[in-house]
Protein backbone atom coordinates (compact mmCIF):
# COMPACT_ATOMS: atom_id res chain seq x y z
CA UNK A 1 0.00 0.00 0.00
CA UNK A 2 2.83 2.39 0.86
CA UNK A 3 4.23 2.03 -2.65
CA UNK A 4 0.95 3.21 -4.22
CA UNK A 5 -0.06 5.90 -1.74
CA UNK A 6 1.50 9.23 -0.74
CA UNK A 7 0.00 10.44 2.55
CA UNK A 8 1.42 13.95 2.06
CA UNK A 9 -0.33 14.45 -1.29
CA UNK A 10 -3.77 15.78 -2.11
CA UNK A 11 -5.57 13.76 -4.77
CA UNK A 12 -8.32 14.76 -7.15
CA UNK A 13 -11.60 13.04 -6.36
CA UNK A 14 -11.41 10.91 -9.50
CA UNK A 15 -7.89 9.78 -8.51
CA UNK A 16 -8.99 9.03 -4.94
CA UNK A 17 -11.85 6.83 -6.21
CA UNK A 18 -9.36 4.72 -8.17
CA UNK A 19 -6.71 4.69 -5.44
CA UNK A 20 -9.06 3.61 -2.63
CA UNK A 21 -9.73 0.42 -4.59
CA UNK A 22 -6.01 -0.23 -5.08
CA UNK A 23 -5.03 0.16 -1.42
CA UNK A 24 -7.83 -2.01 0.02
CA UNK A 25 -6.59 -5.48 0.88
CA UNK A 26 -9.41 -6.92 2.99
CA UNK A 27 -10.82 -10.34 2.13
CA UNK A 28 -14.35 -8.93 2.36
CA UNK A 29 -16.05 -6.25 0.27
CA UNK A 30 -15.02 -3.23 2.35
CA UNK A 31 -17.13 -0.11 2.62
CA UNK A 32 -15.82 3.15 1.17
CA UNK A 33 -16.37 6.17 3.40
CA UNK A 34 -16.08 9.92 3.08
CA UNK A 35 -15.22 12.15 6.04
CA UNK A 36 -15.83 15.84 5.49
CA UNK A 37 -14.45 18.19 8.15
CA UNK A 38 -16.46 21.39 8.40
CA UNK A 39 -15.65 24.74 9.93
CA UNK A 40 -18.87 24.80 11.95
CA UNK A 41 -19.51 24.78 15.68
CA UNK A 42 -22.07 21.98 16.15
CA UNK A 43 -22.88 23.29 19.63
CA UNK A 44 -24.63 26.26 18.02
CA UNK A 45 -28.11 25.49 16.72
CA UNK A 46 -27.67 27.85 13.75
CA UNK A 47 -24.56 25.92 12.60
CA UNK A 48 -26.00 22.41 12.74
CA UNK A 49 -25.60 20.53 9.47
CA UNK A 50 -28.05 17.68 8.93
CA UNK A 51 -29.67 16.33 5.80
CA UNK A 52 -30.55 13.42 3.57
CA UNK A 53 -29.23 12.35 0.19
CA UNK A 54 -30.01 9.54 -2.23
CA UNK A 55 -26.82 8.13 -3.70
CA UNK A 56 -27.11 7.39 -7.46
CA UNK A 57 -25.65 3.89 -7.05
CA UNK A 58 -26.76 3.15 -3.49
CA UNK A 59 -24.38 2.24 -0.67
CA UNK A 60 -23.94 -1.41 -1.63
CA UNK A 61 -25.21 -2.32 1.81
CA UNK A 62 -28.36 -4.34 2.43
CA UNK A 63 -30.50 -2.01 4.53
CA UNK A 64 -32.79 -3.71 7.02
CA UNK A 65 -35.98 -1.66 7.41
CA UNK A 66 -38.55 -1.87 10.18
CA UNK A 67 -41.88 -0.17 9.52
CA UNK A 68 -43.91 0.61 12.62
CA UNK A 69 -47.44 1.37 11.52
CA UNK A 70 -51.13 0.70 11.98
CA UNK A 71 -52.70 -2.34 10.22
CA UNK A 72 -54.06 -0.23 7.33
CA UNK A 73 -50.47 0.58 6.25
CA UNK A 74 -48.96 -2.90 6.64
CA UNK A 75 -49.60 -4.10 3.09
CA UNK A 76 -48.12 -0.91 1.63
CA UNK A 77 -44.98 -1.38 3.74
CA UNK A 78 -44.60 -5.07 2.84
CA UNK A 79 -45.05 -4.40 -0.90
CA UNK A 80 -42.39 -1.67 -0.73
CA UNK A 81 -39.87 -4.17 0.66
CA UNK A 82 -39.82 -3.58 4.42
CA UNK A 83 -38.03 -6.40 6.24
CA UNK A 84 -40.20 -6.13 9.36
CA UNK A 85 -43.71 -4.70 9.64
CA UNK A 86 -45.91 -4.30 12.71
CA UNK A 87 -46.24 -2.21 15.83
CA UNK A 88 -46.83 -3.42 19.39
CA UNK A 89 -44.85 -6.66 19.06
CA UNK A 90 -41.81 -4.81 17.71
CA UNK A 91 -42.10 -2.02 20.29
CA UNK A 92 -41.88 -4.71 22.99
CA UNK A 93 -38.94 -6.41 21.22
CA UNK A 94 -37.06 -3.08 21.12
CA UNK A 95 -37.78 -2.49 24.82
CA UNK A 96 -36.17 -5.89 25.37
CA UNK A 97 -33.02 -4.73 23.57
CA UNK A 98 -33.63 -5.82 19.96
CA UNK A 99 -32.12 -3.36 17.48
CA UNK A 100 -31.05 -5.65 14.62
CA UNK A 101 -32.16 -3.10 12.00
CA UNK A 102 -30.69 -0.16 10.10
CA UNK A 103 -33.68 2.17 9.63
CA UNK A 104 -37.07 2.59 11.28
CA UNK A 105 -39.89 4.19 9.32
CA UNK A 106 -43.22 4.98 10.95
CA UNK A 107 -46.44 6.91 10.54
CA UNK A 108 -47.06 10.06 12.64
CA UNK A 109 -49.94 8.39 14.49
CA UNK A 110 -47.67 5.84 16.20
CA UNK A 111 -44.99 8.26 17.39
CA UNK A 112 -46.59 8.33 20.82
CA UNK A 113 -45.67 4.67 21.33
CA UNK A 114 -42.21 5.10 19.82
CA UNK A 115 -41.30 8.14 21.93
CA UNK A 116 -40.76 5.90 24.94
CA UNK A 117 -38.03 4.07 23.01
CA UNK A 118 -35.86 7.18 22.66
CA UNK A 119 -33.24 6.02 25.17
CA UNK A 120 -32.68 2.85 23.17
CA UNK A 121 -33.05 4.17 19.62
CA UNK A 122 -31.51 7.62 20.02
CA UNK A 123 -27.90 6.59 20.76
CA UNK A 124 -28.02 4.13 17.85
CA UNK A 125 -29.27 6.73 15.37
CA UNK A 126 -32.48 4.77 14.82
CA UNK A 127 -35.06 7.24 16.13
CA UNK A 128 -37.55 8.18 13.37
CA UNK A 129 -37.54 11.87 12.52
CA UNK A 130 -39.82 13.89 10.20
CA UNK A 131 -36.77 15.91 9.05
CA UNK A 132 -35.16 12.80 7.55
CA UNK A 133 -38.39 11.51 6.03
CA UNK A 134 -38.68 8.54 8.37
CA UNK A 135 -41.92 9.77 9.94
CA UNK A 136 -44.42 9.91 7.10
CA UNK A 137 -47.81 8.74 5.86
CA UNK A 138 -46.13 7.66 2.62
CA UNK A 139 -44.35 4.70 4.17
CA UNK A 140 -44.10 2.83 0.87
CA UNK A 141 -42.28 5.67 -0.83
CA UNK A 142 -39.96 6.16 2.16
CA UNK A 143 -39.06 2.46 2.29
CA UNK A 144 -38.27 2.34 -1.43
CA UNK A 145 -36.03 5.41 -1.12
CA UNK A 146 -34.08 3.91 1.79
CA UNK A 147 -33.68 0.62 -0.04
CA UNK A 148 -32.46 2.52 -3.12
CA UNK A 149 -29.64 4.23 -1.24
CA UNK A 150 -31.12 7.16 0.67
CA UNK A 151 -29.01 8.05 3.71
CA UNK A 152 -29.26 10.70 6.38
CA UNK A 153 -26.21 12.41 7.80
CA UNK A 154 -25.40 14.80 10.63
CA UNK A 155 -22.28 16.65 11.70
CA UNK A 156 -20.74 15.14 14.84
CA UNK A 157 -19.34 16.93 17.90
CA UNK A 158 -15.96 17.34 16.20
CA UNK A 159 -17.51 19.08 13.20
CA UNK A 160 -17.15 16.07 10.89
CA UNK A 161 -19.76 14.55 8.59
CA UNK A 162 -18.95 10.97 7.62
CA UNK A 163 -20.85 8.31 5.74
CA UNK A 164 -20.38 5.19 3.65
CA UNK A 165 -20.74 6.01 -0.04
CA UNK A 166 -20.27 2.56 -1.56
CA UNK A 167 -18.15 -0.57 -1.61
CA UNK A 168 -14.67 -1.37 -2.88
CA UNK A 169 -16.36 -3.59 -5.49
CA UNK A 170 -17.98 -0.47 -7.02
CA UNK A 171 -16.32 0.98 -10.09
CA UNK A 172 -14.29 4.16 -9.64
CA UNK A 173 -16.95 6.00 -11.68
CA UNK A 174 -19.74 4.81 -9.37
CA UNK A 175 -17.79 5.88 -6.29
CA UNK A 176 -17.15 9.27 -7.89
CA UNK A 177 -20.84 9.77 -8.69
CA UNK A 178 -21.85 8.91 -5.13
CA UNK A 179 -19.13 11.11 -3.61
CA UNK A 180 -20.10 14.11 -5.72
CA UNK A 181 -23.77 13.71 -4.73
CA UNK A 182 -22.87 13.43 -1.04
CA UNK A 183 -20.50 16.41 -1.04
CA UNK A 184 -22.95 18.58 -2.99
CA UNK A 185 -25.67 17.79 -0.46
CA UNK A 186 -23.37 19.01 2.34
CA UNK A 187 -22.41 22.17 0.42
CA UNK A 188 -26.09 23.08 -0.07
CA UNK A 189 -26.57 22.98 3.71
CA UNK A 190 -23.92 25.62 4.48
CA UNK A 191 -25.27 27.60 7.47
CA UNK A 192 -25.87 31.29 6.76
CA UNK A 193 -24.44 32.15 10.18
CA UNK A 194 -21.06 30.60 9.36
CA UNK A 195 -18.08 32.87 8.84
CA UNK A 196 -14.84 31.53 7.44
CA UNK A 197 -14.05 28.28 5.64
CA UNK A 198 -16.94 25.81 5.43
CA UNK A 199 -15.28 22.66 4.04
CA UNK A 200 -11.87 22.31 5.71
CA UNK A 201 -10.88 18.86 4.47
CA UNK A 202 -12.20 15.75 2.74
CA UNK A 203 -10.82 12.26 3.28
CA UNK A 204 -11.76 9.02 1.56
CA UNK A 205 -10.98 5.60 2.99
CA UNK A 206 -12.14 2.01 2.94
CA UNK A 207 -12.91 -0.02 6.06
CA UNK A 208 -9.26 -0.80 6.85
CA UNK A 209 -7.26 1.47 4.54
CA UNK A 210 -5.41 4.71 5.09
CA UNK A 211 -7.29 7.96 4.55
CA UNK A 212 -6.79 9.65 1.18
CA UNK A 213 -6.68 13.45 1.31
CA UNK A 214 -9.06 14.70 -1.40
CA UNK A 215 -8.47 18.12 -2.94
CA UNK A 216 -11.73 19.92 -2.20
CA UNK A 217 -11.29 22.14 -5.27
CA UNK A 218 -11.57 19.04 -7.46
CA UNK A 219 -15.21 18.74 -6.40
CA UNK A 220 -16.03 22.42 -6.82
CA UNK A 221 -15.60 23.51 -3.21
CA UNK A 222 -14.60 27.17 -3.06
CA UNK A 223 -12.23 28.51 -0.42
Amino acid sequence: MAAKFDSSKQYKLTEACELVKEISYTKFDASVELSVRLGVDPRKANQMVRGVVTLPHGTGKVTRVLCLCTPDKENEAKEAGADYVGLDDYVEKIKGGWTDIDVIICTPSVMGKIGALGRILGPRGLMPNPKTGTVTMEVGKAIKEVKAGKIDFKVDKQGIVHSAIGKVSFSAAQLNDNAVEFINAIIKLKPQALKGTYVKSIYMSSTMSAGINVDSKSVGVAD
